[in-house]
């Protein structure tokens, strides 16, 4: 009886290992559809995609750094006529202006995802959509934002580990800064003016990432009470006195007229940064894009204000 019941037990253990290996033998089911790819954008938007995408079109100079930054660019089949970085970048077709793309052209492309701005959201985003075109969207207003947009942008491609390296790197690099400057007594914070147009004199509000960059780079920006990119008088840049100028580099024109003017303006002859030469020029593409190169931008700005505490990598 023994011998009967431990005959059928290893009977029954040999049909259930051979049901196994035939069905991890057996292709997989037709019918099986894989899950879509289900990734919230930074405008809160619900972006479904059937699989990951082959074909992409930036609409942003800082979405295309994001982009390369993390081993896409062989993907990237369309940008802005403004994204000029990397060099590769520039060999890339050009579907029209960062707030004017040509829809036309954008279908043409066959794009699998479209990486647009919340200034595309009224009407640019809607058009692209109308035409069943995916469009994944990001606005972010802060390190920390952009920090998550590059995840985001690794979620909705695939490249999730790539991403999760870019971020870590570009953290590491920002908390070398802060851990300089975060304590520094409020005495040692210089006052800072941020030009970023010359005529009319414009500067940066406590609302953008040159507030933030000036603040971690241990400055108080004369402009924090402002919003966005306002005119502001020379009057006003007089009363406050600023201990360091950083003008905007780059802006669309081989002269940089927002450093001349920081310069050779009689009316500042008497301020701080230009009796003690603490005038710098910095691109507008390293402190005004959002994208990994913003960390550069950084670094630049904290080399301007406290160049005792951090040495120039040029």
């Amino acid at each position: 009886m023994r011998s009967k019941l431990w005959r059928l037990g290893t009977l029954y253990l040999v049909l259930v290992m051979v049901v196994s290996l035939i069905m991890a033998c057996a292709p997989p089911d037709e019918d099986e559809v894989p899950s879509p790819i289900e990734v919230t954008d930074q405008l809160g938007r619900v972006v479904k995609l059937e699989k990951f995408p082959e074909r992409i079109i930036s609409l942003a100079p800082g979405n295309t750094e994001i982009l390369f930054a993390l081993g896409l660019g062989d993907k990237v089949v369309g940008v802005t006529d403004f994204c000029n970085y990397p060099t590769e970048a520039q060999e890339k077709l050009k579907i029209g202006g960062f707030s004017t793309p040509n829809i036309e052209e954008v279908v043409a492309l066959s794009p699998e995802l479209i990486l647009a701005t919340e200034r595309h959201e009224a009407s640019i985003i809607p058009a692209l959509e109308g035409k069943g075109l995916a469009v994944f969207a990001l606005d972010p207003k802060t390190l920390d934002e952009i920090l998550e947009a590059v995840t985001l942008v690794g979620d909705i491609t695939g490249n999730e580990e790539v991403a999760s390296q870019l971020v870590t790197e570009m953290s590491n690099r920002i908390k070398a800064v802060t851990d300089k400057t975060d304590n520094l007594p409020e005495a040692q914070r210089l006052r800072v003016l941020y030009i970023c147009w010359h005529d009319p004199l414009k500067t940066a509000g406590g609302d953008t990432h040159h507030e933030e960059l000036i603040v971690k780079a241990g400055g108080i920006n004369i402009a924090h009470d402002l919003t966005g990119f306002p005119m502001i008088n020379l009057e006003t840049v007089i009363d406050a006195n600023p201990q360091v100028i950083i003008t905007g580099a780059g802006m669309g024109t081989g002269e940089n007229k927002p450093l001349q003017l920081a310069l050779t303006e009689p009316r500042l002859a008497d301020v701080d940064a230009r009796i003690n030469n603490r005038i710098y020029a910095i691109s507008t593409d390293l402190s005004g894009r959002a994208g990994p190169r913003i960390v550069d931008g950084l670094e630049k700005f904290a080399e301007s204000i406290h160049p005792e505490l951090f040495v120039s990598v040029e």
